[in-house]
């Protein structure tokens, strides 16, 4: 697969984190392959966010993992026929965040290379995947608000209200 236009490659190596594109494998909710490339595109506004949100995790002893991220629109498409819910998956007719290479889906790696325990798989679609769901355990929580941080420092500018 080629760069698509107006995207920036993103890569462990030059950007200080891993990647494992769960539309890639077979490991999603979909249980099949979405994209047959493991290729991690995003934006160049995109990327730059994602550059804040690396250094803000490194700040806090945490590396980045990113699990999805631009996706073509045929993967949008074959989500969607998977699970034609807007809630979670946006309508391919409207366009997406993802297909526009805007949108990331990532969690944070611990020192020992494991990903933080979230409660749920990335791609959970129900109340439990919500950042404040009150039935996960303490400890899940607490991940849940180490994230926050980080992705708050990496909006962008005319997201920003201090």
């Amino acid at each position: 697969m080629t760069t698509p236009p107006h995207l920036i490659p993103i890569t462990e190596k030059h950007h200080d984190v891993l990647i494992e594109l769960i539309y890639a494998g077979e490991n999603n909710f979909t249980g099949q392959v979405i994209y047959d490339h493991a290729l991690c595109f995003l934006h160049a506004e995109a990327e730059a966010c994602l550059r804040k949100a690396i250094a803000a995790a490194r700040g806090f002893g945490f590396r980045l993992k990113i699990l999805d991220a631009f996706r073509p629109q045929e993967a949008q498409e074959a989500l969607w026929a998977v699970a034609p819910n807007p809630d979670y998956i946006a309508d391919p007719a409207k366009g997406s965040n993802h297909t526009r290479g805007v949108a990331v889906d990532l969690t944070l790696v611990g020192a020992d290379g494991l990903a933080l325990d979230m409660g749920t798989p990335v791609d959970t679609m129900n109340a439990a995947s919500h950042p404040f769901h009150a039935a996960h355990p303490a400890q899940i929580q607490v991940n849940r608000m180490r994230l926050l941080p980080v992705m708050l420092v990496a909006r962008p500018a005319e997201h920003q209200s201090y």
